[in-house]
Order: C-alpha cells, then sequence, then structure tokens
C-alpha cells in the first residue's frame, strides 16, 4: 500500500494505493462510508431476540461515583451489552461450536475488495427470504466488473431498509438468507458478508442455522471447530448500509475492539474506488 498525506493547513485526506491481485486499487481514506449503526445507551438502541438494552452505568467505588456531573473528578462507565442483539457486530465460526475463538482474531488486518448488492427478498408465505434466485439477480444488476480485482465480501443491502419504520410489519420476522443463497455465496469465494439484518437466519428456525453453517463451512449439527471448513469466514449484522453507497465494487475496512468473544462490536467502513488500474507491476 503507498500513500499520501494532505499538507498542512489543507483539507484532510490520505489517497491510498493498494495492489490487489494483478490491479491497483486507489482510494480516499479520509471518505469512509460508515456502514455501522450508533449504539447509544438511552433504551433506544437495538433490542433483537429479545435481549435487554445496552446499558451504561456510572462506576462506583467508596465515596467516588464514576460520574462528573455528580462531583465525581472524571465520568468513568461499566457498559452492558449483548454484540449479538444490541448493534452492528461481526461473528466468527465460534458463534457455532463448543471450542472458543476470538471473533477480533479473524477480522482481516487489512482492507479486502467488496461488491454492494442490493436485493429485494422473496415473499415465501408470512416470510421475506433472499433466496439465490433473488440474490443471483440482484448480482447481475451491480454490474460486477468482470477482471483480476475479485471480491472477497459481499456488503448486502436489503430492500426496503428492514429497519426503517414501517418496513417490517409489527410483530413479524426479519427477512433472511435461504440455504441456497448461502451456498451460491459460498460458491462465489466471498470469505466475508455484511448484512442490514439482525441475523443470517431465520429468527426462529429450531436451532438449524442453516445458512450459517453454509456459509462457515459447518456440516448440520457439527459443534466443532475443527469440522468448518471455513473457519476464516466472517459475518457482520445489523449494519448500515445507506443508499449513498452506490451498488458495485469498494473497498472495505473494520473497526473492532481486541475483546475476546465468539462476536464483537464493529465498525465496517466502506470506500469507494477513485480510480481501479491494472496490472500492477
Amino acid at each position: 500500500m503507498r500513500h499520501r498525506a494532505a499538507a498542512a493547513g489543507s483539507t484532510p485526506f490520505v489517497k491510498a494505493s493498494f495492489a490487489v491481485g494483478s490491479s491497483e486499487l486507489r482510494v480516499d481514506l479520509a471518505q469512509a462510508v460508515e456502514l455501522a449503526r450508533p449504539l447509544g445507551f438511552d433504551g433506544a438502541s437495538a433490542r433483537h431476540f429479545a435481549a435487554p438494552a445496552a446499558e451504561a452505568r456510572p462506576f462506583s467505588i467508596g465515596d467516588f461515583s464514576g460520574d462528573v456531573a455528580t462531583g465525581a473528578s472524571c465520568n468513568c462507565r461499566t457498559i452492558t451489552l449483548t454484540p449479538h442483539c444490541n448493534g452492528t457486530h461481526t461473528e466468527c465460526v465460534a458463534h457455532l461450536t463448543v471450542e472458543a475463538l476470538d471473533a477480533w482474531r479473524v477480522v482481516p488486518r487489512a482492507p479486502v475488495a467488496a461488491i454492494v448488492v442490493s436485493v429485494v427478498p422473496d415473499r415465501i408465505g408470512e416470510d421475506r427470504v433472499i433466496t439465490r434466485a433473488a440474490l443471483a439477480a440482484a448480482w447481475q444488476c451491480a454490474d460486477v466488473p468482470p477482471g483480476p480485482v475479485v471480491p472477497q465480501a459481499l456488503i448486502l443491502r436489503t430492500l426496503p431498509d428492514p429497519n426503517d419504520a414501517g418496513a417490517t410489519a409489527p410483530g413479524s420476522m426479519a427477512p433472511y438468507v435461504a440455504a441456497d443463497a448461502a451456498s451460491w455465496i459460498v460458491g462465489l469465494g466471498i470469505a466475508h458478508l455484511v448484512l442490514d439484518l439482525p441475523s443470517l437466519d431465520r429468527t426462529h428456525d429450531g436451532g438449524l442455522l442453516a445458512a450459517h453453517r453454509i456459509f462457515f463451512g459447518l456440516p448440520p449439527k457439527s459443534r466443532r471447530l475443527a469440522d468448518a471448513a471455513r473457519a476464516y469466514a466472517t459475518v457482520t449484522e445489523l449494519a448500515h448500509i445507506p443508499d449513498s453507497l452506490a451498488d458495485g465494487p469498494c473497498l472495505l475496512a473494520w473497526q473492532v475492539p481486541a475483546m475476546a468473544g465468539d462476536a464483537v462490536p464493529s465498525r465496517p467502513l466502506a470506500y469507494r474506488y477513485e480510480t481501479i488500474h491494472g496490472p500492477v507491476t
């Protein structure tokens, strides 16, 4: 990677060039598109799967209150949250296994080539399902360019946005990805999936988690990490994919804390390509 920073006093920017395969990708790192949903502690944040709201309360010990508003010397808060339920998070195969694996260790350290695709789920009974047919049609509409820049990540936008008011009827389940669509994604060589849905799978599926298992290469009913053929893969759920990020190729990066667990709160960032040159010499 090569980069060039702005001169002092000028508009901040960092131009960067990435070699991906035989091509060179150029982006402005100061123009990231936020894909994370802000997580607050006022009770208004996501509470999927009947989880309690994320909470932050002043740490208190002895005569120290951890709250400047009540006279403390500084603010110090204890945070309680459920990463899978309270906001944008990135998870790994350990979501399904007995053995532990920290998601932050699996998240790529460097940006990866990605593709943004918008899909309208099919209506199957009362469910809205992202099927293979719907996804394949959306992939074609995204005008995925042929050539040496092969996407490693898929940013999947659901239409209409399932998190918008009125997009999902009260009491109904959120859309989800069908097993055949998950298989199709794996067949494309996608290792990292970003969704605006609370889960890759149906909210209530009897514990099958079929799409998760297919994406992580974990056989049905297996709970062994050693059985996972794609333990390098990640799934990011509850993302926000704004309209300003057009369908098509981009660069994707993650910011995550080095916090143990099968899922970690995350901040995915997308960068539009300014230019694509190839081949790199």
